[in-house]
């Protein structure tokens, strides 16, 4: 399993499959295991470098300050690395912050985009104030502090009432964080700068989804991202909150395999 070091930080990413490349980013909190259905679908036809960022999953701790574009940067040297000129993006929540980026600052090493559960605006006041609260609790009481509230907030409704067992998996993840990675994490994502005036300089193929049920980045915030590039397709996924791709793992695979016949 790969691993390439960027500012001290090892960087783990799995590769599956052949073909063209598709680069895939986690939700915060999160790591790579959330495309586990996607995957094998996607390497039929697709190289799959299925990423952790830094700080997540198997990559090494990030106990330093970084931005959203440092992420991009982290992607960038693991597609050095591969010898891959220029990949499919595809990025849920944080995943997607740092894919929209790649496309703006580095357009030339991006094929398509698919963006889920995310957004293109700044944090707002109040959810600042919340992110600050989740930070003291952390760094106070630890993880188990968080995990009743954030439950809530990464899984959907009908997940929390019907899934047990999915619901399970993510309260372990969430329990098993790193608190100095997630402070850090949680300082890049609260700091991130506005693209909602530059979609329209995106010209690459797009595709948005979002879970229905999604209450950390709701379906408007998405709404805008497609509206805002030009062609881009908007696709529902019912059932599902902003853990899209692990909530209702056969309709994203179902609305990603299309968008991908299209993009060659």
């Amino acid at each position: 399993m790969p691993t390439v070091t960027r500012a001290g930080i090892a960087l783990h990413y799995e590769v599956t499959g052949a073909g063209p490349a598709i680069v895939l980013t986690h939700s915060f909190l999160c790591d790579g295991s959330m495309f586990a259905e996607q995957v094998p679908a996607l390497a039929r036809t697709h190289r799959v470098l299925n990423v952790d960022l830094r700080g997540h999953g198997r990559s090494g701790p990030s106990e330093s300050p970084y931005t959203i574009y440092d992420l991009v940067a982290d992607v960038l040297t693991i597609l050095d690395a591969e010898r891959v000129d220029s990949a499919i993006w595809m990025g849920l929540s944080i995943g997607g912050f740092l894919s929209l980026r790649a496309a703006l600052t580095h357009p030339g090493r991006v094929r398509a985009l698919i963006v889920l559960d995310s957004d293109a605006g700044t944090e707002s006041a109040w959810k600042k104030l919340k992110y600050a609260a989740m930070k003291w609790l952390l760094e106070s009481l630890g993880p188990r502090a968080i995990v009743p509230a954030v439950m809530p907030i990464m899984l959907g409704r009908t997940t929390l009432r019907s899934r047990p067992q999915l619901r399970e998996r993510y309260r372990r993840l969430f329990l098993g964080v790193r608190v100095r990675s997630v402070c850090r994490g949680i300082d890049a994502i609260t700091s991130r700068d506005d693209l909602l005036g530059r979609l329209g300089e995106i010209t690459v193929p797009t595709l948005v989804l979002v879970g229905e049920e999604d209450r950390a980045l709701p379906p408007a915030r998405s709404r805008r991202i497609a509206e805002g590039i030009a062609g881009a397709q908007l696709v529902v996924i019912p059932q599902a909150g902003h853990l899209a791709s692990a909530e209702n793992p056969s309709a994203v695979t179902a609305a990603v395999l299309p968008f991908l016949a299209t993009v060659g």
